[in-house]
């Protein structure tokens, strides 16, 4: 059999309270870090999926609809960072928030065809300042495996509906993406959802009583309320993180299915309505496997992990909406093509050195061990996944950062080795020597349209 073998979710760790900042009535809003970005997140729900399983992808789908590059593989970036083999086909879908879902739908496809499909997703999520794409937007990213062996879930029925229409729309030149009134909107999804719900259902083979689960995503959230009342789902509609992320664009669909899986039970069944641009439903079966599907981190947990204070001015400086004013420090140097492709696997994947000889740990690789000597005893060794504890640090704040102060430490890792790198997502007030550390792929800075991607360090999550 084929199906989810594991799937994986990111929500940053920062939010910003929509009441506070005077742009919606309550809750909170997730938002990237200003060193976050789609394909950063994308990395951190790929990594939550990959993590513990011995398998091998040979297909990624990254979706995203706020690319990092508007013409390249960006795909290839979330590939580095995870420490895929050379050999594995890699493929960017976007244009549309409904193509995370959609892409995981292709994985099904594929996975028939006997194929292991990484499928991520993530968005950074802009509107228009106090705009209900602000107000109701949210940043996050999910993951999955799909492919052949022990599923957790299987695909039982699906059903797609097409539609030209004007909904959600962002053109070359503009700055945040238009949409189109909402009662609009409802009357020409509510009877796409409504068709291919009911044709999904007829595919597997049950009736809607028989879900225990029903997940809506879409741009139009008055015609999922009005799906949902019309089908009489009640208190099965999972809930649409709203309140505590926003919606993710096309992260959503799998964030929210990621949520209900984390306590899914065998045997039961779950419906997923994504609605953005057409419409596509898929009915899925929960198998005994799903225990060895769940990752280490939840997303309750994620949710959980957070820092809830972050002014409004700030997130506009990181959205690069509110013009400011930088450090008086020499702008950075755009990265160079032949450096960065030297040391991919230390750039990207974070792999490090390990002598042969001594068992001496070297960050960033070495061909000659600094402990005993030997020359060209090393073998690779990944450590994006090795726990770390500051030995030192310093605060800058006089460096140039999106979020000052910088924080630079020496940090030991469990495995052995030491590496100097700069700390995110903490509060300089509360850093201290012999605090836990985990690594995370960030974007440092970008400089002639290049990104400079590296990993920093972070509190434990």
């Amino acid at each position: 059999m084929s199906g989810i073998i594991r799937y994986g979710s990111y929500v940053p760790f920062f939010r910003l309270d929509r009441k506070a900042a005077r742009i919606g009535r309550g809750g909170e809003r997730a938002v990237a870090s200003y060193d976050e970005d789609s394909a950063s997140m994308a990395v951190e729900a790929s990594r939550e999926a990959l993590r513990g399983w011995d398998g091998d992808v040979d297909t990624m789908l990254f979706a995203t609809t706020s690319p990092g590059y508007a013409e390249k593989l960006n795909a290839a970036t979330v590939h580095a960072a995870c420490n895929l083999p050379a050999g594995v086909t890699s493929i960017d879908v976007g244009g549309s928030s409904r193509g995370g879902f959609s892409a995981l739908l292709t994985a099904f496809d594929m996975a028939a065809g006997g194929r292991t499909v990484l499928v991520c997703a993530g968005d950074v999520v802009v509107g228009a300042p106090s705009g209900p794409r602000e107000t109701a937007g949210g940043d996050a990213a999910s993951a999955f495996i799909v492919g052949p062996g022990d599923a957790g879930v299987q695909l039982i029925g699906r059903a797609s509906a097409t539609e030209e229409m004007l909904d959600v729309w962002k053109s070359e030149g503009m700055q945040f993406a238009k949409q189109w009134e909402e009662r609009f909107g409802a009357e020409v999804y509510l009877p796409l959802i409504q068709g291919a719900f009911a044709r999904a259902l007829e595919g597997a083979g049950i009736e809607a009583a028989e879900l225990a689960t029903v997940v809506l995503d879409g741009n139009n959230a008055r015609a999922l309320r009005t799906f949902a009342g019309k089908s009489g789902l009640g208190d099965r509609v999972a809930d649409d993180l709203s309140a505590r992320v926003g919606r993710s664009g096309v992260a959503h669909a799998g964030l929210l299915l990621a949520n209900v899986l984390d306590a899914a039970l065998p045997g039961q069944r779950i419906a997923v309505v994504s609605a953005a641009d057409g419409v596509d439903v898929a009915i899925l079966e929960v198998t005994a496997e799903i225990a060895k599907t769940r990752p280490q981190r939840t997303v309750e947990r994620w949710l959980e992990s957070k820092r809830a204070d972050l002014p409004y001015q700030s997130y506009l400086k990181w959205r690069g909406i509110l013009p400011f004013e930088p450090p008086r420090r020499p702008d950075p140097d755009r990265p160079a093509a032949p450096p960065m492709m030297r040391s991919e696997k230390w750039k990207y994947g974070f792999v490090a050195s390990r002598c042969t000889s001594c068992g001496g740990a070297h960050l960033p690789p070495q061909r000659v061990c600094v402990l005993c000597g030997d020359v060209d005893k090393m073998e690779p060794e990944p450590y994006a996944d090795a726990q770390c504890k500051i030995a030192t640090y310093t605060i800058d704040r006089l460096a140039y950062s999106l979020q000052p102060p910088v924080i630079a430490a020496v940090v030991d890792y469990d495995p052995g080795g030491r590496f100097s790198c700069e700390l995110t997502d903490v509060d300089a007030e509360k850093v201290g020597i012999g605090d836990e550390l985990e690594m995370t792929f960030r974007r440092m800075f970008t400089a002639g349209g290049v990104h400079n991607y590296f990993w920093k360090a972070r509190p434990q999550r």
